[in-house]
């Protein structure tokens, strides 16, 4: 029986301390979206294995459906926009960010007729967009920086892709999309790229969402989470080809396509540790994620969609930032 023991110890010491515990299982929602591929790289090479946890990644589009859940305890994080998480919060203390995924860089922009040639130029004019979106978010900082808000353009809601559709058959002036529409908006006879989010780094970004009491209560797993994300994004920088097979199988529907997704990818951008460290900041010396929740705060909030007083001190959380 000793002996027995002894080699139970023995076999324990050499799996290591994440195989030996029972591994926490984690939840998330993720949206087909690029930006999230590494999530699926960290899965298939263990990188959550690696950390003790055993993650579900579970397909969800519709933010209205997924964050609920989430506040439900039904997920225990989500891969969302920073720009537009806040929308969906009930109290202060619902839910937070712990750190970056990616940043849109040129993948969404603002296509519109040749004679709209300005920002101010948007003023009166029909706009294709997204509503309660990132594509809105996006809209309404445009808007800001021209003196303009919504009250000086009319909305038609409709998604990114349907709103670049609406575009190109000359059914709206102004239309917030993302590829393949903003190239093709530039080779029409009658329309062009008016902005991109690559001059707007940080704005348009993704976080890993975590509802708060899972935060409190599994730290360990959120910390294991950040590291294999981190190990997951360095690994897609050291093998481009064998990291984009796996995204681009693991995220499937329109990205399932490799020629798709290779050329989709130049429009975003990865971020691992030393990124996020950037970022955020730090609670004394916050980084340009603080700015671009304050901004997303105070336009939902001028436009209704956000009650509730809320900060971004209650927002982002810079413990686990870089592990």
């Amino acid at each position: 029986m000793q002996q027995a023991l002894a080699s139970l110890a023995v076999a324990l010491t050499l799996l290591g301390p994440a195989s030996a515990r029972a591994a926490e299982r984690v939840h998330i929602a993720v949206p087909t979206w690029l930006g999230f591929g590494p999530l699926y790289v960290a899965r298939d090479k263990g990188f959550f294995a690696k950390q003790g946890i055993e993650v579900v990644l579970t397909p969800s589009e519709d933010a209205k459906q997924h964050y609920p859940l989430l506040l439900a305890g039904k997920y225990d994080m989500v891969a969302g926009a920073a720009g537009t998480s806040v929308l969906y919060i009930k109290n202060s203390d619902d839910l937070q960010y712990v750190t970056i995924l990616d940043d849109s860089n040129g993948g969404d922009g603002v296509i519109a007729r040749n004679e709209i040639n300005s920002l101010s130029g948007l003023k009166g004019k029909t706009i294709g967009v997204n509503v309660a979106s990132i594509s809105e978010f996006y809209l309404n900082v445009l808007l800001r920086e021209a003196g303009l808000s919504e009250k000086d353009v009319t909305v038609v809601e409709m998604s990114p892709t349907e709103a670049g559709r609406a575009f190109m058959k000359r059914q709206v002036e102004v239309a917030v999309t993302w590829e393949p529409f903003l190239s093709e908006a530039k080779h029409t006879d009658f329309g062009h790229l008016l902005a991109d989010s690559s001059t707007v780094p940080g704005l348009l970004c993704d976080v890993l969402v975590v509802r708060k009491p899972f935060l409190r209560d599994h730290p360990a797993a959120v910390r294991g989470m950040v590291a294999a994300w981190n190990e997951a994004v360095a690994f897609v920088a050291a093998n481009p080809t064998e990291a984009t097979e796996i995204m681009a199988q693991g995220l499937g529907g329109w990205l399932k396509d490799l020629k798709v997704f290779t050329e989709t990818m130049q429009t975003v951008r990865y971020y691992g540790a030393e990124d996020s460290r950037t970022m955020f900041g730090t609670a004394n010396r916050p980084g340009p994620l603080y700015a671009t929740v304050k901004e997303a705060i105070d336009i939902w909030t001028s436009l209704g969609r956000v009650s509730i007083k809320v900060r971004p001190e209650d927002i982002l959380n810079y413990t686990f930032v870089g592990s």
